[in-house]
């Protein structure tokens, strides 16, 4: 689960991390209100929304020649003709895709005289089986393309779980970081807060970037992006009330009520999986015999007739799918379940475009029967191949 910029600040803030003021808005109206709780004279007006590159972004109704979703203003007015020109308006980034997201929430925030951007994250470090900082001289930019490009500028310390972060720690970070006076003084004491603060609220991603040096001398979280592990958030009440629904897609939040695990893609098959290693098996054979997955659906090994209809319901609600694969190994999960809820939400929602199933495994013989007795109008095939090839072909006409 994503949060916004400013729900990630307030909860760092609250372990006790340098954050500067600032203040949510929902619209253009409370702008002004906003910036005369700041001191000011520089004001941040920054759009969110759960996508980076906000800065480079472009709204769509603006034009090409419009400033980016993050903007300076010198002046409240000025703050206050940013909100207007931001709120309600499709912001399109890198990370947005072409389609783009609707800004419903600004944060304005208070400025910052900045001498050096610094990049961290705090994330599960699988190589090691430990919670790792990854960090870089090079805040502000893409990581991405850092990594890329000058890898050795990335450096990663795991830190030990029955220790924590040590004062060996503080130090490679410090080094890495090339923090020195008050700004290493600060790395002591903001590392171990940012590492607690993952640890006790079940983190998946904690990025700063940047975190920057100011020209006092002094560190500072400027941006902050923050996940966390939905398998954990049972553990917590106060991040899930933090959720935004408006920007998640309408079919992830379904999937989500049935505990599915669902992403929405762009292809054009749909697929019906269980078990995520074969789910992206089946996605890989769909684009070797060219066309996209609409989805990843993964509906677990004890799904039950009613979760299984449920998947299959989210997968015919996306107007892009001109097909359906539905894949099952049957070892937890039963073959006869799968063609339960199959032929059970085909009969409740209909059928408009080619099914093709392929079972093997537990109850095989049982839910072909099921199938085939069903009367619907659905392409059997032998193995991963077969249906893969079918489908694709089906899709083509």
């Amino acid at each position: 689960m994503n949060i916004h910029e400013y729900q990630a600040k307030a909860l760092l803030k609250s372990y006790g991390a340098p954050v500067a003021d600032g203040v949510a808005i929902f619209s253009a109206d409370e702008a002004e209100a906003a910036a005369k709780t700041l001191p000011g004279p520089l004001y941040v007006v920054k759009s969110q929304i759960h996508a980076g590159g906000r800065g480079k972004g472009k709204f769509k109704e603006l034009g090409p020649d419009a400033k980016g979703g993050v903007r300076l203003a010198f002046s409240i007015d000025e703050a206050k003709a940013h909100a207007k020109d931001m709120l309600g308006n499709t912001l399109v980034t890198k990370q947005t895709g072409d389609a783009g997201k609707v800004v419903n929430r600004l944060y304005i925030e208070d400025g910052a005289d900045i001498e050096r951007e610094l990049y961290l994250s705090i994330l599960v470090d699988r190589t090691v089986g430990q919670v790792a900082f990854v960090v870089s001289t090079e805040g502000g930019m893409d990581i991405e393309a850092v990594a890329h490009d000058t890898p050795e500028k990335i450096i990663t310390v795991a830190i030990d779980p029955m220790e924590g972060v040590t004062s060996a720690d503080l130090a490679k970070l410090n080094g890495a970081l090339e923090l020195k006076g008050d700004a290493a003084k600060d790395g002591e004491t903001l590392f171990p807060i940012l590492y607690k603060a993952f640890v006790e609220k079940d983190m998946a991603l904690l990025e700063v970037n940047p975190l920057i040096v100011m020209k006092t001398g002094r560190l500072r979280v400027l941006d902050a992006k923050v996940s966390f592990d939905n398998n954990a958030l049972f553990r917590h009440a106060d991040i899930v009330e933090l959720r935004d629904l408006s920007e998640e897609d309408e079919k992830e939040i379904e999937a989500s009520k049935h505990d599915l695990a669902y992403v929405a893609l762009d292809g054009n098959i749909g697929c019906m999986v269980n078990g995520a290693g074969l789910a992206m098996a089946t996605m890989d054979i769909i684009k070797l015999y060219g066309e996209e997955p609409a989805n990843f659906l993964d509906v677990g090994g004890g799904a039950s007739k009613e979760k299984v209809t449920a998947a299959f319901k989210i997968i015919t609600a996306d107007p892009a799918v001109k097909g359906i694969l539905v894949n099952i190994f049957g070892g937890i999960m039963k073959c006869d379940v799968i063609a339960e809820g199959v032929v059970a939400a085909v009969k409740e929602v209909g059928l408009k475009v080619p099914l093709v199933v392929r079972l093997e495994g537990t109850n095989v013989a049982l839910g072909k029967k099921i199938i085939n007795e069903s009367g619907l109008d659905v392409i059997a095939a032998d193995d991963l191949d077969d249906a893969a090839q079918k489908i694709v072909k089906a899709i083509r006409g």
